[in-house]
């Protein structure tokens, strides 16, 4: 899942660059959410340039239930976070995980939902998600994502290629061209994104789902500024409602093979 501190901003210059205020639930008449729209099938655009996806879907399904319009605002994912902090946007609305790190720099609605994070890698390959099995082969990631952090937290020190990319779709190319021995995301966003495609014909999973709370996170929510809390109760309880509703099984169901929404 994507995490929003790409360039490497220091989590204390994010803090640092906070601004504070709030959104009033009574007052809200548009709720602006920032996205990057390449991460098939969370966010990304039509042939048409239209966006599309499960978080554009429920993000959509947040403000019927509102009753307010939702705006949307792209932006690089490494940029999301210091761009919410310049109130560019209210909230982050692209699979974001919540992770400790993130915690510390901005607050998270409750869970949505979760995705196994995996390698994939050319069939037959027998590579793991492992330091010992990946040590000398490269090895891409999108560029300030979870997957990121834990590949150069666990992986770059026993001399794995770690080599982040500004959209997924890019690490996909240099591994169909060879360049990439594998590539580091979310299962789902690699199977609709990739491995369903042509392009990914020739490629699969190499190893179980990687588990990791501290790095990987325990869910993914709605990043917000620090101490908007009247958004965050606002937020919180329409998504709550649409969970009770099926709203949200219903939407996850058009995307994803299992179960991800979070109770």
């Amino acid at each position: 899942m994507k995490l929003n501190l790409r360039k490497n901003v220091s989590l204390a210059l994010v803090a640092a660059a906070a601004v504070a205020g709030s959104v009033s639930a009574a007052e809200l008449k548009e709720l602006h959410f920032g996205l990057e729209a390449s991460y098939a099938p969370f966010e990304s655009k039509s042939a048409s340039g239209e966006l599309q996806g499960f978080d554009i879907d429920v993000g959509n399904a947040v403000c019927a239930k509102l009753k307010v319009k939702c705006v949307w605002v792209q932006n690089d994912f490494d940029g999301l976070i210091p761009a919410l902090q310049a109130r560019k946007f209210d909230a982050i609305n692209s699979d974001m995980s919540i992770t400790e790190q993130r915690k510390q720099a901005i607050d998270f609605t409750d869970p949505i939902y979760t995705i196994p994070t995996q390698l994939i890698a050319k069939k037959g390959s027998g590579l793991l998600p492992t330091a010992a099995s990946l040590k000398g082969k490269h090895v891409g990631v999108l560029q300030g994502t979870i997957q990121e952090t834990y590949a150069k937290a666990k992986w770059a020190p026993a001399g794995v290629d770690v080599v982040s990319y500004q959209s997924q779709d890019l690490a996909y190319a240099d591994l169909v061209s060879g360049r990439l021995d594998g590539t580091f995301q979310d299962s789902e966003a690699a199977m609709k994104g990739f491995l369903k495609r042509p392009q990914g014909a020739n490629f699969a999973f190499a190893g179980p789902a990687v588990v990791d709370e501290k790095l990987l996170g325990s869910g993914t929510g709605y990043g917000l500024r620090k101490g908007d809390k009247q958004l965050k109760d606002t937020l919180d309880r329409a998504l709550k409602d649409l969970k009770a509703d099926g709203t949200l099984d219903k939407i996850a169901a058009k995307y994803f093979d299992v179960k991800v929404v979070l109770k």
